[in-house]
């Protein structure tokens, strides 16, 4: 089976930015980040020897998501100026490797995953993808796996059970209900991580949870799904990964 890697490039950036701190040339350039990606790059290389790579970045314009939510990832702070200027030299860097990167404007990196991850579903293609954004775990099937290099541990259906309490077709439902502080989005007020995973396992999916909200015998639980039901719905318009991208993926 043909395998693709694919690397989610702003969070392993990101990853390194934070991993490593005080490194700098001579005249006081930073190069933390620069060399953290680096290194997880050459790791990845040398390591799983993949036949095919492409890095996939976030466009720098709105996504559909700000467009439809303007607090969307509101309170996040903006880049660090000297993570600003290492970004061209990681890119001049994968330039120099051959290695493409892909993105889309009005789409997030997480879209564009989920489409390459739609078409290697489609075309038998067994796909590794590196990165540490739980959004994508609602992509993980037996052909779809997300690969942690740093714990240098392979997600598949069964650990992402382990790891949320819910299986892969559940995360969206899952993080619809808890939300997502890092991207400012709302879920619902006082449900929980051990909450959601629980509701979940027992109702299936969020549409059984609604239609049988007055059976939760907590009242604090249920008053807040029966109150928030449209906000919870808007959270999952949000968490989910959107694949009609205007893109064509060339593997070879």
């Amino acid at each position: 089976m043909k395998e693709i890697y694919v690397i989610d490039m702003m969070s392993q950036v990101y990853r390194a930015y934070y991993a490593i701190r005080g490194l700098s040339k001579s005249d006081g350039f930073p190069t933390n980040a620069i060399y953290g990606f680096i290194t997880m790059l050459n790791t990845l290389l040398k390591k799983y020897n993949p036949e095919y790579l492409a890095l996939i970045k976030d466009a720098q314009s709105p996504t559909f998501r700000h467009k439809e939510y303007s607090d969307y990832k509101a309170t996040r702070k903006p880049m660090e100026e000297d993570l600003v200027k290492q970004l061209p030299v990681i890119l001049e860097f994968c330039d120099a490797y051959n290695i493409p990167v892909i993105e889309v404007e009005g789409f997030e990196a997480d879209d564009i995953i989920a489409k390459v991850a739609d078409i290697c579903e489609k075309k038998g293609i067994k796909l590794y993808i590196i990165s540490s954004d739980k959004d994508l775990y609602q992509l993980v099937s037996d052909n779809v796996l997300i690969l942690d290099t740093k714990y240098e541990r392979v997600y598949t259906p069964k650990e992402v059970e382990k790891k949320f309490g819910v299986a892969p077709y559940q995360i969206v439902d899952f993080l619809a209900l808890v939300g997502d502080s890092s991207d400012n989005i709302p879920g619902a007020p006082g449900i929980g991580v051990k909450t959601a995973a629980k509701l979940l396992s027992e109702f299936n999916t969020l549409e059984n949870l609604f239609e049988n909200a007055e059976k939760i015998k907590k009242e604090k639980i249920k008053k807040s799904l029966i109150e928030n039901r449209e906000q919870i719905l808007f959270s999952k318009s949000l968490v989910k990964l959107n694949i009609d991208i205007p893109i064509e993926i060339d593997f070879e």
